[in-house]
């Protein structure tokens, strides 16, 4: 029941449109200026921002979300008239025991996997650590991640997710769609220009295994979990001249690492970790019912009882 969760509100197409433009334009106007600036020009604003210290680029980049997921939850509070609750999940209130064990798995393997390939080859890998640098940087992670991870769930595994679905009555479609501008959103990072369109299979492969998580478990607590831990470990982890994110993390890859050796290690993991991912999950939550849950039919139900306080009586 996560998608048939917006007919609870109200879906008027203008409704819609007001507030996908409202919460996601900055995306869609990065993505156009993506595609129509010269390559040359966007790759000196890369280089403006690397000029800035760390944590202040960091916070550039970060603060926007913080302001447009407040928006996000504006508007479908008072412009859809439907509760935030309904925008995250099926359940009466938001499981915050799913969100932390998919938080925990995703940085228990992240710092597994890590592990194994430092020990078998650190050649690329130099130990950045200052004590001041991090602390700040852990402040900043801390503080503003959630915005950032929440802002992209809640647009794209919530507001499109649901939107979408009660629009074309399936489930197989939003899903897809989803997915792919997810990627889309992630277009114009630096680490799409260093390693080739490639790397859009790792963005929408994340999209697709964020949105199966989402729709097996009929709400976006394990997805947020997973998003955050992911984004965190990227920014406190390692980081790279090419990632999207320049931070005093605890490692970097040495100017020697080669791109694409780096989206193939990226596209292994993938491949390997995410089917794990689910099968823990499943084991977990005892998911059942795949076929109906990812490709089935969104009816609107004659009578659907609210799970959260009414806005109107």
């Amino acid at each position: 029941m996560f998608i048939e969760q917006a007919f609870k509100g109200k879906n008027d197409w203008w409704r819609v449109l007001v507030t996908t433009l409202v919460s996601s334009g900055i995306f869609i106007l990065n993505f156009i200026a993506f595609l129509l600036l010269p390559k040359e020009d966007i790759e000196k604003s890369y280089e403006l921002l690397k000029g800035f210290p760390n944590w202040l680029s960091l916070t550039i980049n970060l603060l926007p979300f913080a302001f447009l997921l407040v928006l996000l939850f504006l508007l479908v509070r008072f412009l859809h008239e439907r509760s935030i609750v309904s925008l995250s999940t099926s359940r009466n209130n938001f499981d915050f025991k799913r969100f932390s064990f998919s938080l925990g798995l995703i940085v228990f393997f992240t710092l597994f996997t890590f592990g194994i390939s430092y020990y078998y080859d650190n050649s690329m890998i130099q130990w950045n650590f200052n004590p001041t640098k991090f602390a700040i940087l852990l402040f900043i992670s801390l503080l503003l991640f959630p915005f950032q991870i929440g802002l992209e769930e809640y647009l794209f595994r919530g507001y499109f997710m649901q939107q979408i679905g009660i629009a074309l009555k399936n489930r197989w479609a939003p899903l897809l769609i989803t997915s792919v501008l997810f990627g889309l959103l992630h277009s114009a990072n630096p680490e799409v220009a260093e390693m080739g369109l490639g790397v859009m299979v790792f963005y929408i492969g994340t999209g697709l295994l964020l949105g199966i998580m989402t729709l097996m478990d009929e709400g976006m607590e394990l997805a947020l979990g997973f998003h955050l831990g992911n984004n965190l470990m990227a920014a406190l982890l390692i980081t790279s001249d090419f990632s999207a994110l320049q931070t005093d993390a605890v490692f970097k890859y040495s100017s020697k690492i080669n791109s694409s050796s780096a989206l193939t290690e990226m596209i292994i993991s993938m491949a390997v970790l995410y089917p794990l991912i689910l099968f823990i999950l499943r084991k977990k939550y005892k998911w059942t019912n795949w076929k109906e849950k990812l490709t089935g039919k969104v009816v609107e139900p004659s009578t659907l009882t609210s799970n959260t306080t009414p806005i109107h009586d």
